[in-house]
């Protein structure tokens, strides 16, 4: 037999409305108490809620997709960082009556049909490259663009203070007496959030005396194994370079593991800088000194805007910036005389 909600609630002792407040994820408006008898009467109960029909007389499908590009025939693989974000948003969604899609996108094209095929309430945009955000011309649901410097006017842009970031980074390691040091990451043509750590930590080199001869760009990808790659011939490429700021630090810990691997010891041979602070940067040995992004606001502040955005239309326009700060460990030293 088909578990009603009048069922639940007449079993509760409740009215039918707060029954479906508690199911469908409006807690703030009932109890803690009457929320857990409710929940264990209707597990007790058996009772599936009936989506399609919820969808159906609410006009909205209560499913948000999180879209990620992806190479063609590729799986989907994301960054750590992306794993947080996802994670994030799916508990913050989910805990109101949303539900998450998460899907590979080849062609920044493909954003608008997936939207339309799944009947979405909205989109969350990740990793895709402030170009790629650009072109996207998907109509009638929100979007919101996480790490994006894009303008298009179809997004609502979620980021850190990157420019900051750069500078905190290259200050960091000029106070401890680099002169010679590296920007390793991604090519930052192609995304504002590299281009603008770069920005950043080179204004503060040229603040501090540093010109162009003093500052190695090594581009490389942003995974661990790239900079392990790099880590292992970075002494023999440039002998003279004392001090490396990683834009991730994914990127950070696999530049540690090769130059482990190539015989160096950091801090003592050569100190890094990440950007970050996921888990693993304290996990290291030494530890990774990193750039800490305010990775809880950026997950409530993109699950607010599009949560807003779809019920009430009424969400900000302008992009939200969030502030970081640096997180001292062990990577960091003086250079050797």
């Amino acid at each position: 037999m088909t578990v009603k909600l009048s069922d639940i609630a007449a079993e509760a002792g409740v009215s039918v409305m707060t029954v479906s407040n508690v199911m469908n994820g409006k807690r703030a408006r009932v109890g803690a108490a009457t929320i857990d008898r409710v929940r264990a009467i209707a597990d007790r109960m058996g009772y599936v809620p009936n989506i399609p029909a919820r969808s159906l007389a609410a006009s909205r499908s209560h499913i948000v997709a999180m879209f990620v590009p992806v190479g063609e025939n590729n799986s989907l693989l994301v960054s750590p960082h992306t794993v947080a974000v996802i994670g994030g948003v799916e508990q913050q969604l989910r805990h109101r009556g949303y539900h998450v899609l998460l899907r590979g996108i080849e062609h920044e094209g493909d954003v608008a049909e997936a939207i339309r095929g799944w009947s979405l309430d909205g989109a969350i945009l990740v990793e895709f490259t402030d170009a790629e955000i650009d072109r996207i011309t998907a109509e009638g649901v929100p979007l919101v663009a996480i790490d994006s410097y894009s303008t298009n006017a179809r997004t609502v842009g979620v980021r850190t203070d990157d420019f900051l970031g750069g500078r905190i980074a290259a200050e960091c390691l000029i106070a401890a007496g680099h002169r010679r040091v590296m920007f390793a990451g991604p090519p930052h043509e192609e995304t504002g959030v590299v281009a603008q750590r770069w920005a950043g930590f080179r204004s503060a080199c040229e603040e501090a005396g540093l010109d162009g001869a003093d500052i190695v760009v090594e581009e490389v990808l942003t995974s661990f194994e790239d900079g392990r790659e790099l880590g292992l011939h970075l002494r023999a490429r440039h002998p003279d370079v004392t001090a490396v700021f990683a834009t991730a630090d994914v990127l950070a810990v696999g530049m540690m593991a090769g130059l482990h691997e190539s015989g160096a010891s950091v801090p003592d041979d050569l100190s890094i800088v990440g950007f970050d602070d996921l888990d693993i940067s304290a996990y290291t040995t030494p530890g990774l000194t990193t750039i800490a992004q305010d990775m809880p606001a950026k997950v409530a502040e993109a699950s607010r805007i599009i949560l807003e955005e779809i019920e009430g239309g009424e969400g900000p326009r302008d992009p939200v910036t969030l502030g970081v700060e640096l997180v001292e460990r062990g990577s960091v030293a003086p250079p050797r005389a």
